[in-house]
C-alpha cells in the first residue's frame, strides 16, 4: 500500500529526486510529529515549494495532516510502521544516534563490547585481497551512517566484501533500535570471495539471530541474476586500485534497484588530486552522483600504507546510472595492489637465519602463511623483514 501511494505521488509530481524522497518525508513526519514545513524541507534536502507539493499530495491520500505542523495520520503512521518496518523503534535512541553519531560509548557501549570481542577473533588478513581490518568503532559508524541515510530500517542491504564485519554491526544496531522485535524486514547479504570470513559471519549470525545471509562470490564474475536489481543500498571497501574500485562499485550498482537516489557507501584510501579525478570520471561513467565526502572516516589496524585511515564517499544513483557493457562481463585484468605492483619480501628466520621469499609468485604468498607453516629448517615461527623488492627475482 505504502509503495503504491509513493509511486503514485511520484508519478503525479515527476520528481527528479525519485520516489525515495517521498518515503523519507513520511519517515520524518513519523519521527517528529508536528514538524514545520520549513524544517521538513531541510531534513529531506528539498526546496520548500517541492516539499509543499509532496505534502499536499500525501494529505490528499490521507497519510499526512496539517495540525500544529505536519504529522502522520493514523493511516500514515500505520503504513510507516508496517510497510517501512518502523514499528517498535526506540525513537529517543534513534534521535540521539543521528544527532551525535561519534558518541558511540554513551548509547552503544554494549554493542562495542560485543564487536571488540568478535573483531579479536577475526581471521587474519589476506594481503593478496587488499584486506585491511577496520576498528570496531569504524564498523559501527558505518552502520549508523547507513541509518542516517534512511538506508537501514526495513531495507535490503548488500555488503560487497565484508572483512570489516559491517553486516554484523548493522544487525546488532537493529536489535538495539528495536529491543522488543525478533523479526525484521531488513535483509543483509554479504558477498565475498573469502570463505573464512563468510563462515565467521555466518556463525555469528546464527548465534546472535542476525538477519544476515552469506554468498560466496568472486567480484571478477558478474552478479548472478537472482541478485540483480534487488537491493536498496550497498557498502564496500574495495581494493585500493582504480580497477578494483570500479569493478566492486559496478557490481554493487548492478545489484541495486533501478531507481534514482539509491545510496552507495564507498570507503577508499585518501589519494592524490589526479587519482581522485580519475575516480570521479569513473563515477560519471557509471552515472553516479557524489553527495558527500567524509575525510578520515574509516580507521584501520595495521594499514600503514594508507596511514591507517580512509575516506567515506556517499554516492547515489541517478536517472543516468547505467553499467557499461565491459563491466557486465567477467573481468580478466588485475584488480588487487599485489597484482598491479609485482613485488616480494625477504624474511630471515630469527632462530636459524635461513631466508625465505614471500610474495604472490612464491610458495608463501604472505608472511602469515610462512608463520603458520613455520621455518622448514628449525620450525621457528618468528621472522625478520630484510628487504622489499619489486619484480619477481
Amino acid at each position: 500500500m505504502m509503495i503504491k501511494v509513493i509511486e503514485q505521488v511520484n508519478g503525479n509530481l515527476d520528481l527528479e529526486e525519485g520516489s525515495l524522497v517521498i518515503e523519507h518525508l513520511m519517515i520524518e513526519c513519523f519521527l517528529t510529529p508536528g514538524i514545520s514545513t520549513k524544517i521538513l524541507a531541510r531534513k529531506v534536502l528539498l526546496p520548500v515549494p517541492v516539499t509543499v507539493a509532496i505534502k499536499k499530495e500525501l494529505i490528499e491520500n490521507g497519510l499526512l495532516k496539517q495540525d500544529r505542523g505536519v504529522r502522520c495520520t493514523q493511516k500514515g503512521k500505520a503504513l510507516v510502521e508496517q510497510s517501512l518496518d518502523y514499528k517498535g523503534l526506540d525513537k529517543q535512541l534513534h534521535e540521539r544516534l543521528l544527532s551525535r553519531p561519534d558518541n558511540l560509548e554513551a548509547d552503544l557501549d554494549s554493542i562495542l563490547i560485543i564487536l571488540h570481542d568478535l573483531f579479536s577473533k577475526r581471521p587474519q588478513v589476506n594481503v593478496q585481497l587488499d584486506q585491511s581490518l577496520c576498528t570496531p568503532e569504524t564498523s559501527l559508524r558505518r552502520a549508523i551512517l547507513c541509518l542516517s541515510e534512511r538506508s537501514l530500517i526495513g531495507k535490503r542491504i548488500l555488503c560487497v566484501g565484508d572483512d570489516d564485519l559491517v553486516s554484523v554491526a548493522i544487525g546488532l544496531l537493529l536489535q538495539k533500535l528495536f529491543p522488543r522485535k525478533s523479526e525484521f524486514h531488513t535483509w543483509i547479504d554479504v558477498m565475498d570471495i573469502d570463505t573464512r570470513f563468510l563462515a565467521f559471519i555466518n556463525k555469528i549470525a546464527k548465534e546472535k539471530n542476525l538477519p544476515i545471509t552469506c554468498i560466496e562470490h568472486d567480484m571478477r564474475k558478474p552478479v548472478a541474476s537472482a541478485y540483480v536489481s534487488r537491493y536498496d543500498c550497498f557498502l564496500t571497501d574495495p581494493p585500493y586500485t582504480l580497477q578494483g574500485m570500479e569493478l566492486f562499485v559496478s557490481r554493487g550498482v548492478h545489484a541495486l534497484k533501478r531507481q534514482s537516489g539509491m545510496p552507495i557507501f564507498l570507503s577508499f584510501a585518501h589519494k592524490s588530486p589526479a587519482f581522485m579525478l580519475k575516480m570521479q570520471q569513473i563515477f560519471i561513467r557509471l552515472g553516479l552522483s557524489v553527495t558527500a565526502t567524509l575525510p578520515q572516516f574509516d580507521h584501520y589496524l595495521g594499514a600503514q600504507m594508507i596511514a591507517n585511515q580512509s575516506q567515506m564517499l556517499i554516492m547515489k544513483t541517478t536517472t543516468s546510472t547505467e553499467i557499461p557493457i565491459d563491466l557486465l562481463q567477467e573481468y580478466q585484468d588485475p584488480i588487487y595492489t599485489g597484482e598491479m605492483k609485482q613485488s616480494f619480501r625477504i624474511y630471515r628466520c630469527k632462530s636459524c637465519g635461513i631466508e625465505r621469499k614471500v610474495g604472490a609468485n612464491f610458495p608463501f604468498k604472505t608472511i602469515e602463511q610462512l608463520k603458520e607453516s613455520t621455518c622448514p629448517v628449525c620450525c621457528n615461527n618468528t621472522f625478520l623483514l630484510i628487504k622489499k623488492r619489486t619484480g619477481n627475482k
